[in-house]
């Protein structure tokens, strides 16, 4: 992980113990999912998605939309719960999407999403845990 310092930090042992394998690769190790593999796609309720690293809230629901990709997509996440660094990495540069409390990769931002905002927060489903509000 980078060398910044977030509110939520945990020893690698912990990370492992907290995360999946295959939520580890993902958020401690900037990896990307299957496209299409995550149940979290395809959910449509009201309700908040958080970090899976950390627990903080990152998107409402009602910003999410279908953008085709085959990961959850998003017009804007909640405020200050997101930060974004340059991505180099695989022969382009991209927009990375990071939790602001623990620092976990969640995935990247595009601007070729929707009105209103025009972007898309392209993110690992993996990454985040879902809380209905009904």
């Amino acid at each position: 992980m980078d060398a910044q310092t977030f509110p939520v930090t945990r020893t690698d042992a912990e990370w492992r113990a907290r995360l999946s394998e295959e939520q580890y690769y993902i958020m401690r190790q900037h990896g990307t999912e299957r496209p299409g593999s995550c149940a979290l796609l395809h959910e449509k309720r009201p309700g908040t998605f958080s970090c899976a690293g950390c627990d903080s809230p990152l998107f409402a629901a009602t910003l999410k939309f279908e953008s085709g990709t085959g990961w959850p997509s998003f017009n804007d996440p909640i405020p200050g719960s997101v930060e974004t660094t340059t991505d180099r990495s695989h022969g382009m540069v991209r927009t990375e999407v990071h939790c602001a409390t623990c620092g976990g990769h969640l995935g990247h931002v595009f601007p070729d999403g929707p009105p209103p905002t025009g972007l898309r927060y392209c993110i690992n489903g993996v990454a985040l845990n879902f809380e209905p509000s009904e």
